[in-house]
């Protein structure tokens, strides 16, 4: 089930990923849904995703500990 919110998460992000407000937001409803193994899968998704969006990279700050 964890696999499943963490997929649906992946494809939310993308497809809200042309406006970095709705992103953030996005970002946390997902932190408050997805597990701690999951949190670290998502981070270093993120990295990548992000760098060929650079105005999502201040959505980062939301999940760097």
């Amino acid at each position: 089930m964890s696999k499943i919110m963490f997929d649906y998460t992946k494809s939310v992000l993308e497809r809200v990923s042309f406006d970095p407000i709705l992103f953030c937001k996005e970002l946390e409803k997902a932190i408050r849904t997805l597990l701690p193994f999951e949190m670290e899968e998502l981070r270093e998704w993120l990295f990548y995703f992000t760098n060929e969006k650079p105005e999502l990279k201040q959505c980062l700050l939301i999940v760097n500990p």
